[in-house]
């Protein structure tokens, strides 16, 4: 997976914005106000890329467990946040599924009016 796919994927999303609330490096991406993904675009241009994407606790121990290369969340939440290195052992599959559950996760946590109010963009 390269760069342009990630972001493409990310922005295909619903309500989806990009953001860089921390720094000019840090590319976070947000539906509905609140981070469901998030990459340094300096580890991108290394060819070091890695993602921060939000995970259910006990699906984020199973993957952690199956994936040399999906491990706790880099300066986030350890319990709710994982960082999955890309193009290593994560099939690019399994990373577009888990942007997804991450997604997912953060849309559900919405109020009902905001993911009304995204469902109809």
């Amino acid at each position: 997976m390269n760069l342009e796919t990630y972001y493409e994927y990310c922005l295909s999303k619903k309500g989806v914005t990009e953001h860089f609330p921390f720094d000019e490096d840090t590319l976070v991406f947000k539906v509905g106000a609140k981070m469901f993904a998030l990459s340094s675009l300096d580890k991108w241009e290394k060819g070091q890329p890695a993602v921060n994407l939000k995970c259910d606790p006990d699906r984020s121990a199973e993957l952690r467990a199956e994936y040399d290369d999906i491990n706790a969340g880099f300066h986030m939440s350890k319990m709710h946040w994982n960082t999955v290195s890309i193009n290593r052992d994560v099939p690019d599959g399994l990373i577009q599924k888990l942007i997804d559950h991450s997604y997912d996760l953060v849309f559900k946590s919405l109020t009902k009016k905001l993911q009304n109010e995204i469902q109809e963009l």
